[in-house]
């Protein structure tokens, strides 16, 4: 009854790990990033989650060999060693390496996700506030802000680095979109800014992630990305529609 589990042991774990896999190998249950600075981040999770599997793969080889090699035969006690010396130097070196190099590609993915660019497509200022969000288009000085009822949607240039100028009103928020891999809070006071490059056209949700008050649950919004062509037509339409208004009498 032992040999049918040990066979179908290993063929459970290869279905797990291709059920996860995608052009760039299995994702270990992580979005892949819908963004430049996401997809560096998921590298960076899928290269540490192959190092774990091939230390934890290590480790326990060498328990399986230690509980089989020297396992108890009668009464006699096998051969005792005071110390190893080179052994206990290369059990104590060999975390410290492992943990030297994951800090440096850490510290390399974390310069190549906060890099701001010196000429981004767009830039737009991020506003949170109790209970939604403004976002302020800077050179196209449009603005969008969600009403309790409707969530607002930031409309980007796919394919193009977009400056955010995150800050807040009131009281702390986090400006979050899962599938971007990223999340940034706005704090009152402070200005934060970060470049993203959305890679492909696509309607992704976002929300707050910090609990900032009573209604904080209406604090969703969606991001959009879509061709230059058409982010340019959008624009057109809100300058118009922002004309309109100011000619009616009616508050942007």
């Amino acid at each position: 009854m032992r040999r049918p589990g040990r066979k179908l042991a290993p063929l459970a774990l290869g279905c797990v790990l291709l059920a996860s896999c995608g052009d760039d190998g299995p994702a270990f249950g992580a979005p892949r990033g819908a963004t430049a600075q996401g997809r560096d981040i998921f590298r960076l999770w899928q290269g540490s989650m192959w190092a774990a599997m091939v230390v934890g793969a290590f480790v326990w080889g060498l328990i399986a060999y230690c509980v089989i090699r020297f396992r108890r035969r009668g009464d006699v006690l096998p051969k005792q060693t005071h110390a190893n010396v080179p052994l206990e130097i290369a059990y104590t070196v060999t975390p410290l390496l492992i943990v030297a190099v994951l800090f440096a590609v850490n510290l390399r993915t974390l310069d190549r996700v906060e890099h701001l660019s010196a000429d981004p497509a767009i830039t737009v200022e991020v506003t949170g506030f109790q209970w939604q969000w403004r976002f302020r288009y800077k050179e196209a000085r449009i603005e969008v802000v969600g009403t309790d009822d409707t969530d607002p949607v930031m409309m980007l240039p796919a394919g193009e680095t977009v400056r955010l100028v995150l800050t807040s009103n009131d009281v702390q928020h986090s400006f979050f979109v899962p599938a971007f891999l990223f999340k940034r809070d706005t704090v009152p006071g402070v200005t934060n800014e970060v470049d993203l490059k959305v890679e492909k056209e696509g309607r992704y949700d976002g929300r707050c992630a910090e609990f900032c008050g009573l209604l904080h649950d209406r604090m969703g919004f969606v991001v959009e990305a879509v061709s230059r062509a058409e982010f340019d037509h959008w624009v057109t339409e809100q300058r118009t529609l922002a004309a309109t208004e100011r000619t009616a009498g009616v508050s942007p």
